[in-house]
């Protein structure tokens, strides 16, 4: 039909661009509104309509971003002033000055005040089926307990005490109280032998031990008061030993130890003082009144925002153990945001990470990320085949676990017990599976969304490192309908700028290409320094690449822009000048029916029956590493592999492929 004059074609222009504006607002108000119902904060950030545009606002104002999320989700007693004041050419990292709050109010206070009797954790004791759990209150209660006798014992704000315990309630509650207390403490994997937990202890300058009379993993009891007995010998700075009970054997106690609590491991002090009445003539008791003696009120130290809260040590490859530093509000800010919205975790799930928590990921989502984020967390003490293959997922379906966060060699090892193992339970709680620790081949990777989250759980394969605090690049967050590519971390969390540079240290930008993996401005869960050697630090993270932070792993950046992660650097493989990493070979070893797992390093070509492992199950390369080299006397401390003959094996058959021993 013509229209019959130009004002009407005008009219009608219009009226329907006037309609097209409307719907063009009325559909930016919902995106607007879904991002900030994702997240809050993004209400205040100007021109942030979706989560792609978050992202790139967190990378470009990262200082309005980071501060909006620390005055949202963080209880400050005196709030900051300055957002942050970092100089990584010279390793200088300063988050939320001025600041000041505590840690444990944080992760315990504030949750009792809303809500006291949420389950605050599980404890899967390494019998399977007789878990513990403990609320906030009860939580709160142990925490302020035994900040209260640490003190009467004379721990004060910034000294260290070292933990060297299982994954259990009390090892929660000694690192929160010493959060409360403003001492640090100096978590140490209860796998390590003596002379490694000597070392620690050493470097730490700790006056203070925290321990149990034994340890029970996979059925298989461990002397713990007794390696530290040993330990301290060579330990003239340690004044004290806690000693807790987590089995009924008695140990043998010196002059210096004290006897923290009751032979059951109870959380919930009633229960202790009718314990008691029952328990018999057993010399325990006067602990148990130690413990009970305390005030259940005790007064949190202010902590300023840079004040260390923790040292983690981590081995490098010559073995020798370096003590990182993080400190109080940005790790745990990074910890609680990193473990929100990569798992998309929401209020009532409950997440199992299995790491111990002698580990970073102990650390950041067993601990911190999930109490500061008033979470329910598992605390994992057994194995992932103790009493059966099955035991992750009977645990998933008797616990009702949303998100489960594992390890790929602990996937792999159980991909070859077969699918009945996992079929045998009901795993229809989970929504979100995650893998940590080094990269997981395609293989695991589909087998695990495959068989154990049935094709209907996101599998984030998440990259990052203790000297990270939390994780950096993972599939998630993202739209809900966005790519996941399997054996891939993809994505760089909220704020992370990560950067590829060449063998020349120039900066890579186009995509489709590898190199050295560097983040190119600082963030706020990143360490600080290495304990008693910044000058290490410097050179290590630094130095390499003057202003970015070199984490000493090489990746990939695909043509879409994704990352992936290919293995550390120092064991990169040069073909023709094409630079190859482990995990990429292993990757395509991993795929041949006859091998269950591998690891790689250089040329070295070897059939093995395993591999050696922690206990925790990471592959300890370190060890292949030396092989290789035949420099024996390098190898280090074996004290966490899970089977020492493995290395032995590997020796005898490395001599045997080469025509000699080593």
């Amino acid at each position: 039909m013509w229209l019959p004059c130009g004002g009407t074609s005008n009219y009608i222009v219009t009226h329907f661009r006037r309609r097209l504006f409307k719907a063009y607002f009325r559909d930016l108000g919902r995106r607007r509104c879904n991002v900030a119902a994702f997240m809050p904060e993004a209400a205040g950030f100007d021109g942030v309509s979706d989560r792609s545009a978050l992202q790139e606002f967190s990378v470009s104002n990262s200082e309005s971003f980071w501060a909006a999320v620390a005055r949202q989700r963080l209880s400050w007693i005196r709030p900051f002033h300055t957002v942050q004041d970092c100089d990584l050419s010279r390793g200088e990292i300063k988050w939320f000055v001025g600041g000041q709050l505590n840690v444990s109010v944080n992760c315990l206070d504030r949750h009792v005040h809303t809500c006291p009797e949420r389950v605050a954790l599980i404890w899967e004791r390494d019998e399977s089926g007789s878990e513990v759990k403990v609320t906030y209150r009860e939580l709160l209660e142990m925490t302020c307990r035994l900040g209260n006798l640490l003190r009467r014992h004379g721990v004060k704000r910034g000294d260290c005490v070292t933990i060297y315990m299982p994954t259990c309630p009390l090892a929660v509650a000694s690192m929160l109280a010493c959060a409360r207390i403003g001492a640090a403490h100096n978590v140490v994997f209860a796998g390590f032998s003596a002379e490694a937990l000597a070392e620690r202890i050493r470097d730490a300058q700790s006056g203070t031990v925290i321990t149990v009379n034994q340890g029970v993993r996979g059925g298989k009891v461990t002397e713990l008061k007794k390696t530290v007995d040993t330990a301290v010998q060579s330990c003239p700075a340690v004044q004290q030993v806690f000693v807790a009970m987590r089995t009924e054997n008695p140990v043998a106690m010196t002059a210096r130890d004290v006897a923290m609590e009751e032979v059951k491991y109870q959380t919930n002090w009633i229960l202790i003082k009718i314990l008691m009445s029952t328990a018999g003539d057993y010399k325990w008791h006067a602990v148990v009144q130690e413990m009970l003696k305390e005030d259940v009120v005790c007064e949190p130290a202010a902590m300023d925002s840079e004040d260390v809260l923790f040292l983690l040590y981590t081995s490098g490859s010559t073995g020798k153990p370096k003590g990182l530093v993080h400190t109080q509000a940005g790790y745990l800010l990074y910890a609680a945001l990193t473990h929100r919205y990569v798992f998309s975790y929401h209020d009532g799930d409950v997440f199992g990470c299995v790491a111990d928590i002698g580990w970073i990921t102990g650390h950041s989502y067993s601990v911190y990320g999930p109490l500061a984020n008033g979470g329910t967390t598992v605390l994992f003490e057994s194995t992932p085949i103790y009493p059966d293959p099955g035991r992750y997922w009977e645990m998933v379906q008797r616990l009702k676990i949303n998100q489960f966060y594992g390890a790929p060699t602990a996937i792999r090892l159980l991909l070859k017990y077969g699918d009945e193992w996992v079929h045998k339970y009901d795993r229809s709680t989970l929504k979100t599976l995650g893998s940590v620790g080094e990269p997981i081949n395609t293989e695991a990777w589909e087998w695990y969304h495959r068989v154990v989250g049935d094709g209907r759980c996101p599998v984030v394969d998440t990259w990052w490192q203790t000297e990270t605090g939390g994780i950096c690049i993972s599939p998630r967050p993202s739209d809900a309908d966005a790519e996941i590519v399997p054996g891939m971390a993809m994505r760089p969390f909220f704020s992370i700028k990560p950067t590829l540079m060449d063998t020349e240290g120039k900066v890579l930008t186009s995509n489709d290409v590898s190199g050295a993996l560097c983040i190119a401005q600082p963030w706020p869960g990143m360490a600080r320094t290495i304990h008693n050697n910044h000058q290490r630090f410097i050179e290590t993270y630094c130095r390499p690449h003057p202003g970015y932070f070199f984490t000493g792993d090489g990746a990939y950046r695909s043509k879409e822009g994704y990352y992936q992660i290919t293995g550390r650097l120092d064991d990169v493989i040069n073909v023709s000048g094409h630079r190859i990493g482990t995990a990429e070979i292993e990757d395509v070893l991993n795929q041949c029916a006859a091998v269950a797992e591998s690891a790689s390093h250089r040329v070295f070509s070897q059939f093995v029956q395993r591999l050696p492992k922690t206990r925790s199950g990471k592959i300890m390369r370190r060890v292949l590493r030396k092989v290789v080299e035949r420099d024996l006397d390098g190898v280090g401390d074996l004290s966490t592999l899970d089977d020492p003959t493995a290395v032995q094996e590997i020796i005898q058959g490395h001599g045997d492929l080469c025509g000699k021993q080593p």
